[in-house]
């Protein structure tokens, strides 16, 4: 009888996720045809859940973002989607998941980081967050919602700085207000131009790419000039 480290067991089922997760990304557009086609009307509820879980819950910063809307917007174009419907919904998606994200960091974030000890929010993507907080004050609200991981973490950690409420849900609103419009318009004009469609898994990963760069330019400052500590966040 052939034995399987405990390596073994474990590897195989973790590649496989990550060829999943890869897939996804990478057809996103394919993926969201079959949704539509398997669930209909209630394809809007699962991308409201989607988007409001991403930015709604600290733990949950793997789930597609600006792809995803992106390919929804593009979708909506050939009349599968209602576009209004859909911009509306992840308009309320984006600003309502940074607002409960924002209250569980202010209620329940310090004692979440002391008993979980960087299991659920790793230690180096809380520093770079609370580094940008400290470089950008309250815009970060704003500029985070065009980084992964960042965009997820950051109305946590404003919740756990006691960033002044008001100040938090204008920027809040601000922000989702852009990200949500540039996506989902930008999906909704360009997504079906001839090019595009016929390379849209490079269009995906472009986009991918590119909200990596904000997040790798500040860890390289931060790396060459340490950020020095600061207080309360605020504007």
């Amino acid at each position: 009888m052939t034995s399987v480290g405990t390596h073994g067991i474990f590897c195989a089922p973790s590649m496989e996720y990550l060829r999943t997760a890869v897939d996804i990304f990478v057809h996103i557009d394919v993926h969201l045809n079959t949704v539509i086609g398997m669930f209909g009307p209630w394809t809007y509820v699962i991308l409201f859940t989607i988007i409001f879980a991403e930015t709604g819950f600290v733990v949950m910063p793997f789930l597609p973002g600006d792809s995803m809307i992106f390919a929804v917007g593009s979708i909506a174009a050939l009349g599968t989607l209602n576009i209004w419907v859909v911009y509306v919904l992840l308009l309320a998606a984006a600003i309502l998941g940074d607002s409960l994200n924002y209250w569980i960091g202010a209620r329940f974030g310090r004692a979440m980081l002391e008993r979980t000890n960087g299991r659920f929010v790793k230690k180096e993507h809380l520093e770079k967050t609370e580094a940008f907080f400290a470089k950008h004050g309250a815009k970060t609200i704003v500029l985070a919602r065009f980084m992964p991981m960042v965009r997820t973490i950051a109305p946590f950690v404003a919740g756990i700085g006691r960033m002044p409420y008001a100040t938090f849900i204008l920027y809040n609103v601000v922000g989702g207000f852009v990200w949500v419009t540039l996506f989902t318009w930008g999906g909704y004009w360009f997504g079906n131009i001839p090019w595009v469609r016929h390379n849209f898994e490079y269009v995906i990963l472009g986009i991918i790419a590119t909200s990596l760069i904000p997040p790798l330019w500040e860890f390289t400052r931060a790396r060459l000039r340490p950020v020095k500590d600061s207080g309360s966040i605020t504007s």
